[in-house]
């Protein structure tokens, strides 16, 4: 099998590329694709309001309702619809977040190096060895429950790994002839950032934002679900919330429970899928190597291939 050079891939339109030669990435998208056009369309086709009440409590699954009803007797496949449309929102504008601040701090700590790499770094290391889950806690109590606030915690601390990777990247494009060219023809810092940094190491950036969709909805659900978020919002943290908050699992209604953890974990799947098609398409050497769970092989030494005749 051929392997194309990251490159090659750009030059030719990488995530064309992408979809066509990894399956995965196919379903990730459609995945993903799914719940962002449910997300839109969930106030015009969500069968009953998620204000008023359309069932009795708990109501088991049935014709009327497919998901069943929660401890309100409000229909759970409305909120999941609805609320999903709050949680995919949160998600992916903590992501942006975090992509703007990661990316900023890479470019800049591995196109500068010396003292700026240093500061920037070291600010990236603390926050790297933090737990994420603890420090979300703390911050989101003294702010305050807001979906703002847990926008801008999510966000806050999801760039460290963006920019580690953004750093690595810009250290290798860097050192290459046609950047070291275009700074001996004068072009300014922004401008070799801009026109020769930045749409190299773009398709990197874009492969992690993806992969990050999936933490920040995870850090927002278990917000929602400690509490920490705003209780008038409906998102699937707080589905999850309520349903644990009034005795959901001891009176065994699974369908309170069940359906969100599910959409939860296939928004996940989703996300993963995409982003590691992306990111073994920029690293070819993944395929080959230790590294990968689905193509590798052992190389037989040299002279061996001889001694085992």
């Amino acid at each position: 099998m051929t392997t194309v050079a990251p490159a090659e891939l750009r030059s030719t339109g990488i995530f064309r590329k992408v979809l066509r030669e990894h399956k995965t990435a196919v379903a990730g998208l459609v995945i993903l694709g799914l719940f962002v056009v449910l997300a839109v369309v969930s106030p015009y086709l969500a069968p009953y309001s998620i204000t008023e009440r359309s069932c009795a409590v708990f109501e088991p699954p049935s014709a009327q309702h497919w998901l069943g009803c929660d401890d309100g007797g409000v229909d759970m496949l409305s909120l999941l619809m609805r609320g999903g449309q709050t949680s995919l929102v949160v998600g992916f504008a903590a992501t942006l977040v975090a992509m703007l601040l990661g990316g900023t701090v890479g470019i800049l700590s591995g196109y500068f190096g010396g003292w700026v790499d240093a500061v920037l770094m070291r600010i990236t290391d603390v926050l790297l060895v933090l737990p994420d889950l603890v420090l979300a806690m703390v911050i989101a109590a003294v702010w305050g429950p807001s979906l703002f606030h847990v926008i801008l915690v999510i966000g806050l601390l999801e760039w460290t790994t963006t920019a580690r990777i953004v750093r690595a990247e810009v250290m290798s494009l860097r050192e290459r002839a046609y950047v070291k060219r275009a700074r001996g023809l004068g072009a300014s810092n922004t401008r070799v950032i801009v026109r020769h940094i930045l749409p190299q190491a773009g398709p990197l950036l874009i492969a992690n934002t993806v992969l990050t969709v999936s933490v920040a909805i995870y850090l927002e659900t278990a917000l929602a679900f400690l509490g920490l978020e705003d209780p008038s919002v409906t998102t699937w943290g707080t589905i999850l919330e309520h349903a644990f908050a009034r005795t959901a699992i001891s009176s065994g209604a699974w369908w309170a429970i069940v359906p969100d953890g599910f959409v939860i974990a296939a928004v996940s799947i989703g996300c993963f899928l995409l982003g590691r098609a992306i990111e073994d398409a920029l690293n070819p050497r993944l395929k080959v190597s230790h590294l990968s769970g689905r193509r590798w092989r052992v190389r037989v030494l040299a002279g061996r291939g001889a001694d085992a005749r």
